[in-house]
């Protein structure tokens, strides 16, 4: 790839070649840190014997650094191995990211806030950039519903862990009386697709209405009808793009969600597993969630599908999801399904 860029046409199409140094960046960072670990494990090797060699004084002052050594290899180890989980063919692929509220009124508009915020600070902390594409606020409080995308190195293969419905507990401040109330949330991931994919909608089966967008104001801001919902009328899929002052911006936006999403259906639908992903998700409510947050009466956070738990729930709702992450990544692996992954503090 290196050499391709040497190709005195190379830069005849400036948008390929971005792509391609782009990728070749990728790989350079994934062969990097292999490349640089296995120097720090000879180096660690040679510490060993350094210190066999010692005088018992010397000894004891090697082994400390040789164990802060080690135990950064090992933190380093963990990462490496859960990048090599993402090998699905869209795991490098940028995310899009929505949350629905469900079951529970007001309090759900305020849990898919909370939401929205816990996945911007998970971003914030991994290093991704995010976009808002649509979002629809609540009748009282908090938002409806909100679309994300959401750019990075294996974007995708990290977002897809938090698809499903998310349940909260916790005192209501919404309710006078101070009652317990259960809030719940959906969040749906699908991959954006690239141009390697082809993916054709004829016009006819795409209804598209345009009206006013939402939003705090400012100049530019709700004076044209420039927010745009194309419903995809033989499956019913409906997608909504408002970020952009433009109509013809925000009609391209939403028809790459809406490809994301048909070619995501499909891929479903191929494997006879709609349960994986959609089904899994299922009703926005009881019985149909993937995690718990439980504030109130007692504090924790619960993946009900890998049993990865903590008490640490402020940390969570501040973009501390890493370890359910990971502890999915896990179970979906041969190596580790039979393994017990609980974390709890």
């Amino acid at each position: 790839m290196e050499a391709q860029m040497g190709d005195p046409t190379f830069w005849d199409n400036n948008e390929r070649a971005q792509k391609h140094i782009a990728k070749l960046n990728g790989l350079k960072k994934t062969i990097g840190g292999l490349v640089g670990f296995n120097k720090r494990l000879d180096d660690a090797a040679v510490m060993i014997e350094l210190i066999e060699m010692a005088t018992p004084a010397e000894q004891e002052a090697a082994a400390k650094e040789l164990d802060t050594t080690v135990t950064a290899m090992i933190e380093e180890l963990d990462l490496i191995e859960i990048s090599s989980f993402l090998t699905g063919q869209f795991d490098r692929n940028n995310a899009i990211f929505s949350i629905q509220a469900g079951a529970g009124g007001t309090e759900s508009n305020d849990w898919a806030d909370i939401l929205f915020r816990m996945y911007s600070r998970w971003c914030e902390r991994r290093g991704f950039t995010v976009e808002l594409m649509d979002v629809q606020p609540g009748d009282q409080a908090g938002i409806s519903k909100a679309t994300i995308l959401i750019k990075g190195e294996n974007a995708y293969g990290y977002a897809k862990a938090e698809r499903g419905v998310h349940r909260l507990v916790r005192i209501s401040p919404f309710d006078s009386n101070k009652r317990r109330h259960t809030s719940f949330c959906a969040v749906d991931v699908v991959a954006e697709i690239n141009e390697d994919i082809q993916i054709e909608i004829p016009e006819s089966e795409i209804r598209t209405d345009v009206y006013r967008s939402s939003g705090k104001g400012g100049q530019g801001v709700n004076t044209t009808d420039s927010a745009v919902r194309l419903t995809h009328i033989p499956t019913g899929t409906v997608v909504v793009c408002q970020n952009e002052r433009s109509q013809i911006k925000n009609r391209a936006s939403a028809l790459n969600v809406l490809k994301a999403r048909l070619y995501e259906k499909k891929l479903d639908e191929q494997r006879s597993e709609m349960e994986k992903f959609y089904g899994e998700k299922g009703e926005i409510g009881f019985g149909s969630q993937i995690r718990s947050y439980v504030l109130q009466p007692y504090q924790m956070v619960k993946d009900l599908r890998t049993g990865v738990s903590t008490s640490d729930t402020q940390g969570v709702l501040d973009g501390d999801l890493d370890r359910f992450i990971t502890g999915w990544l896990r179970a979906g692996c041969p190596r580790h399904r039979n393994k017990d992954i609980q974390m709890d503090d």
